[in-house]
């Protein structure tokens, strides 16, 4: 494990709130300050269907690795806004399957780098690195990432809850494009993103409390159906294209759906 720092990165301000501590507070986490709790309680009563995504998201991410590995022979993953260390991060997943797969994490929260030093270790045959960037620095995670992974291999691009954070004005098209275009035929993106035709009423008010709490350059921007399946623009989508969280290929024991949850998600591969 270790990690490396790049341009455009997050300054720490406990005093506003930040993507990665209220995701951490949704899963029921510890590592968090006031402000985020209040953006995280205030956003989840304006839409009690957070919580339950949040949830969904993170089993969503686990299947999806599990997919890569066992059935597309992807051994190593670049997962950009990995947040603050859960249950079954990614190399957890593919290193179970794969004890040599090999994970280079991304996010631009200092305090996730405070974490990733602690929780984010590898076996001894995979390797497992951090990066502390912002995904806006496509250039310097894609050099900084070939110090791990061979980008002239297929590799699982995870961009899962993610590009809400990046607004139309930063092109986060262009941005998936970008990253895309540097990986080899055969990679695949996973990627999943809160909807703005789910619950639209709920899902813009939560966004509002949230953004009015966030810290600079962390609002975020939920997206419809037809928008996130642009992110998918030159990239083969797999079965069942793009989807509610709990319908990306459920496995027997995630058990009935808990009704419609404000996210889409979707897996696509690089031709």
């Amino acid at each position: 494990m270790s990690e490396r720092s790049a341009g455009g990165t997050a300054a720490f301000n406990s005093s506003m709130a930040h993507p990665a501590r209220v995701y951490n507070t949704w899963l029921g986490g510890k590592d968090n300050y006031p402000a985020d709790r209040e953006a995280a309680e205030l956003a989840a009563a304006a839409n009690p269907q957070i919580v339950p995504a949040v949830r969904a998201n993170r089993a969503f991410l686990g299947r999806a690795v599990q997919q890569l590995v066992g059935k597309a022979g992807i051994r190593q993953f670049l997962d950009i806004g990995t947040g603050i260390p859960a249950a079954d991060n990614t190399h957890e997943v593919a290193q179970r399957a794969d004890p040599g797969a090999r994970v280079v994490y991304v996010d631009n929260d200092p305090i996730v780098l405070a974490h990733a030093r602690a929780l984010l270790v590898s076996n001894a045959e995979g390797a497992t690195d951090y990066l502390q960037a912002d995904l806006r620095d496509v250039d310097d995670i894609l050099t900084a990432a070939r110090r791990t992974l061979d980008l002239s291999q297929p590799v699982g691009l995870m961009l899962v809850a993610i590009l809400q954070y990046i607004p139309d004005a930063d092109d986060p098209r262009d941005i998936v494009r970008r990253l895309l275009d540097a990986l080899a035929p055969g990679s695949h993106v996973v990627l999943s993103h809160p909807a703005a035709d789910i619950g639209a009423e709920e899902v813009a008010e939560s966004m509002r409390v949230y953004n009015d709490r966030a810290a600079e350059h962390a609002g975020a921007t939920p997206r419809t159906h037809a928008e996130v399946t642009r992110f998918f623009e030159g990239v083969e989508l797999l079965d069942p294209g793009i989807v509610q969280l709990p319908e990306w290929r459920p496995e027997p024991a995630d058990g009935p759906a808990p009704g419609a949850l404000p996210m889409w998600c979707g897996v696509g591969r690089k031709a």
